[in-house]
């Protein structure tokens, strides 16, 4: 088991654990690479229904290895470009997941690291957990995160956001709608875990990943192209084994999990 990152599976859900406590769990190449091979194996396992991303202690994720970023000061242009497109795998993996991703976030979460908390289907804080944007403040531009987070907010938020860097405390991330749940740091991780196990029970995994494929397949499409596309994944839908199931769960009047 890695020592930068812990994976633990408890029956249909995956738990990734950021064990950097030491350098406040920024983002390394190494964790990036265990990061990314973790998403690819969970994603590609048709047990696994959720996956769950914390940190094992404060904060949830500083952002990029300050060490690190000292380095690419002298990479090639060739070098960086490669490094970003490390990060943009593991955001997409995330991102475009099956699963219902859920971050866990007490603590900062700033930068990178609030890319990879805000870029999960479910963020949720706890009131003392910050979120903020905030490469431009060291002349470095959060260029990823804003093309994933332009699908959740848009518009003049995200021009604060991304031109100020300011840091969000979590109430504000809520009203915002980058967070989805704020809940005491006592009662968190009974909540997130209760959250995990409801979505097994109570949701259809094949009709998650439609849903959640729709969602960004949809972004870009003129609105008669979207309700075209709506109307063939709706047709598509209807003849899958997940609605026969349910409708003749419904129809009989018998309880139904999945």
């Amino acid at each position: 088991m890695s020592s930068l990152l812990l994976t633990q599976v408890e029956g249909r859900i995956a738990t990734l654990i950021l064990n950097r406590p030491e350098k406040r769990n920024a983002l390394s190449p190494e964790l990036i690479s265990e990061m990314t091979a973790a998403m690819v194996s969970l994603n590609e396992n048709e047990e696994i229904r959720v996956v769950l991303i914390r940190s094992a202690d404060k904060p949830f994720c500083a952002g990029a290895d300050l060490s690190y970023l000292a380095k690419l000061r002298d990479f090639s242009l060739e070098e960086n470009e490669a490094d970003s497109q490390a990060l943009r795998r593991l955001f997409d993996l995330i991102y475009l997941s099956p699963k219902i991703v859920i971050s866990q976030v007490e603590g900062p979460a700033l930068a990178g690291g609030c890319g990879l908390a805000t870029l999960a289907d479910l963020c949720v804080a706890t009131p003392d957990a910050t979120f903020g944007y905030t490469e431009v403040k060291i002349g470095f531009i959060p260029a990823l995160v804003m093309v994933y987070l332009r699908e959740k907010i848009g518009g003049g938020v995200l021009r604060d956001l991304m031109l100020t860097g300011r840091v969000l405390k979590a109430e504000e991330a809520f009203n915002l709608g980058l967070v989805q749940r704020l809940v005491s740091s006592d009662a968190i991780e009974n909540v997130v875990n209760q959250m995990a196990e409801e979505l097994c029970e109570n949701t259809s995994q094949q009709a998650i990943a439609s849903v959640k494929g729709m969602l960004q397949t949809i972004q870009g499409m003129t609105r008669d192209e979207a309700l075209d596309y709506a109307a063939k994944q709706n047709a598509v839908a209807r003849g899958s084994a997940d609605f026969r199931k349910g409708i003749d769960a419904f129809l009989q009047k018998q309880p139904l999990k999945w």
